[in-house]
C-alpha cells in the first residue's frame, strides 16, 4: 500500500514494509521485534530526537499519561511513537478488560519515499494508513479474547495482524466511517472502526504528521486531540 505499515528490523512481515528499529521502555508495543529499554530517561530521549510534533489528547482528559515507545527508520530517523492515556492495560481475556479506560495516541511522521542508508533500496513513505496499521496492531498487543488457551494466542495475534493491515491498506472500505473529532481546535476528518476489542481511528493533522489511536472503554467520540508542547511532562 502506499505508505505501508512501518516495519522492525527483526520482523518477518513481507519485504514490502517499511523498516524501522524501536526504542521502547516495558510497556507493549505495536511492533514486533522492539528491544525493552526499561530505563525511562532512554524512552525520553527518543521522543526528544523526533523531528516533528507529538500528539495526544487535549485538556478536556485530565487522567494519567505516560510515554510508551517510539520507533526509528533504518536511517536512524524518529519515525513514529506512542502515547498512552488512563488506565494501563492488561493482556487478560477476562472481566477485568470490561473495567480498563484507557486510549493510546500514535503520532507517524509524514515522510516520503526515500532510498535506504546504504542505498540498494527504498524505504516505503508514510500515510494515514500507517498510523491505522500502527493503531490496529496496538490494540491487538493488549488484547487476549476470553477463553483463549495461551498456545494459541500466537496463532492469532499474526492472523488479526495480517487483517490490520488489510484494513488499513483500505481506509475508504466498508469497515471504516467518517468521524470529525478536534485537533489543536479544529474539527478534523479521521477513519474510524470498531471492534469486539476496542476502537481505532486514524487521520493526518494541520501540522502533517499522522495520527493514529486505539482504546477501550473510553468512547472515540468523545476524545480530541493536540500538540504536546512539552513532552518532558509525559516522562
Amino acid at each position: 500500500m502506499g505508505g505501508g505499515p512501518p516495519r522492525s528490523d527483526e520482523s518477518e512481515e513481507a519485504s514490502g514494509q517499511m523498516e524501522t528499529t524501536s526504542r521502547v521502555d516495558a510497556q507493549p508495543s505495536a511492533m514486533e521485534g522492539e528491544q525493552q529499554a526499561p530505563i525511562a530517561g532512554e524512552t525520553l530521549e527518543g521522543f526528544l530526537m523526533a523531528p516533528f510534533p507529538w500528539y495526544g489528547l487535549d485538556e478536556a482528559f485530565t487522567g494519567p499519561r505516560r510515554l510508551l515507545s517510539v520507533g526509528t527508520a533504518a536511517d536512524g530517523c524518529v519515525e513514529h511513537g506512542s502515547i498512552a492515556h488512563g488506565d494501563e492495560p492488561t493482556v487478560r481475556g477476562d472481566a477485568q478488560e470490561e473495567k480498563e479506560r484507557f486510549t493510546v495516541v500514535v503520532t507517524v511522521a509524514a515522510n516520503p519515499v526515500r532510498r535506504s542508508p546504504d542505498g540498494t533500496g527504498l524505504l516505503e513513505a508514510t500515510s494515514v494508513s500507517s498510523a491505522a496499521w500502527l493503531a490496529g496492531v496496538g490494540l491487538l498487543s493488549v488484547t487476549w479474547p476470553a477463553q483463549m488457551d495461551h498456545t494459541l494466542r500466537d496463532d492469532w495475534l499474526e492472523q488479526q495482524t495480517e487483517t490490520a493491515w488489510a484494513l488499513a491498506d483500505d481506509l475508504a472500505g466498508s469497515a471504516w466511517s467518517t468521524l470529525s473529532l478536534p485537533v489543536d481546535g479544529v474539527p478534523t476528518p479521521f477513519h474510524y472502526r470498531e471492534s469486539e476489542f476496542g476502537w481505532v481511528l486514524a487521520g493526518s493533522t494541520p501540522e502533517g504528521v499522522h495520527v493514529g489511536a486505539y482504546g477501550r472503554g473510553m468512547s472515540a467520540y468523545g476524545v480530541g486531540f493536540s500538540m504536546i508542547k512539552d513532552i518532558t511532562t509525559y516522562a
